[in-house]
């Protein structure tokens, strides 16, 4: 009787209990575990790319997909223009230099001056920038021969050329050629005159102008070393600008400028009484834009003549007045539109218009020395 009765009941619970399918729970089982591995997987790799991003992520405590943290904005204003400062007029504060020319503007002359020295046996090139004295280039010579009356320095003041004397007592010679500061001497041409006021004229720093002892003229290529070819022409008393654009010379007696498109003559007249002591006058420096020359005497002898005594505009025919007081030594257009007038002691510096910006005091050596060149700083 008990038997059966517990028979009955386990059979009454058996029908209440559902049958489970283990394979389809532990199919169930299996994808969840994939699903945490994946999710497990995807923080560890946000992790890494956040610590190389410099991003930081929030990991939910129940193990769920990251949760990307809020990003820091960075503000960047928009860029603003720079108000233009209104450009400041150069002062003309006196030079702090201890050197003779402390009073001097300090724009006065910032380049570099080549000056002739002149001695019994030698002739040497100084280079003056502000109170250094440089020898750059030396010439031993026996006299007053062609090395005296020949040795120029280029424009740019590289180059330094003149003529070796030969046989023919101080008439012609061999035109010789150097790098200024540097060892070494090469022939340009032989046969070549070293008489007149000034037998070597540059055309810039690269064509220099000479004279053959038959009389001709030759157009050198420096840097070739030979001539240029064509005919260089037979005017007389050539002389260019500094930069080798604007020529001035004589033509069938009449003096002219060109830049090799526009040819204007002019007219000058030199004081009489000072006439009568020269052999004549011509072009000694040239403005840069051909409008001006400077004009000096050529001596009665054949030997150079270096200074120049007065400006001509070409336009007008008229002498320039120039500022300051004294006899004028020598007057020189530099390359950047400055004139340098030279006076009895010192260098007055004008501009274009010739109003004057400065003055240079000249130590006392250098006062009995040519002033060759003007090199202004580039």
């Amino acid at each position: 009787m008990n038997q059966d009765r517990l028979r009955f009941d386990l059979a009454d619970l058996a029908d209440e209990v559902t049958p489970v399918d283990l394979r389809d729970r532990a199919l169930r089982t299996s994808r969840r575990l994939g699903i945490r591995r994946a999710v497990a997987t995807s923080a560890a790799a946000l992790l890494v790319l956040a610590a190389a991003t410099g991003t930081a992520l929030a990991i939910r405590p129940d193990g769920s997909a990251p949760a990307p943290a809020v990003p820091s904005v960075t503000s960047t204003p928009p860029p603003v223009e720079p108000t233009p400062t209104p450009p400041v007029e150069p002062t003309r504060a006196p030079s702090k230099d201890p050197s003779p020319s402390a009073g001097q503007p300090r724009s006065a002359l910032t380049g570099t001056r080549y000056y002739l020295e002149q001695t019994p046996t030698r002739s040497r090139i100084h280079a003056v920038r502000g109170t250094q004295d440089q020898v750059v280039h030396e010439v031993v010579h026996s006299g007053s021969g062609c090395e005296a009356n020949t040795l120029s320095v280029s424009p740019d003041g590289r180059q330094a050329v003149w003529v070796q004397d030969s046989t023919d007592n101080n008439m012609s010679g061999v035109l010789l050629i150097a790098t200024v500061e540097k060892q070494g001497v090469r022939t340009l041409a032989e046969g070549i005159s070293c008489l007149g006021s000034r037998p070597l004229r540059w055309q810039g720093s690269y064509l220099l102008m000479a004279q053959k002892k038959n009389g001709q003229s030759v157009l050198l290529d420096v840097p070739a070393r030979q001539p240029v070819p064509g005919d260089p022409g037979q005017e007389t008393d050539r002389c260019w600008s500094a930069d080798g654009t604007w020529l001035a010379a004589v033509a069938d007696g009449k003096p002219y400028v060109t830049d090799g498109t526009r040819t204007r003559q002019y007219t000058y007249t030199p004081p009489k009484q000072e006439a009568d002591k020269w052999g004549g006058w011509e072009a000694r420096s040239v403005s840069m834009d051909g409008r001006y020359v400077a004009v000096g005497w050529i001596g009665t002898d054949p030997s150079r003549r270096d200074g120049s005594f007065a400006v001509v505009d070409t336009i007008t025919g008229k002498v320039v007045d120039l500022p300051g007081t004294g006899e004028v030594r020598s007057v020189l257009f530099s390359a950047d539109g400055t004139v340098l007038l030279r006076r009895g002691t010192g260098i007055t510096v004008l501009d274009s218009t010739f109003a004057p910006l400065g003055v240079v005091t000249e130590p006392a050596p250098t006062r009995n020395r040519a002033l060759l060149a003007y090199l202004p700083v580039s």
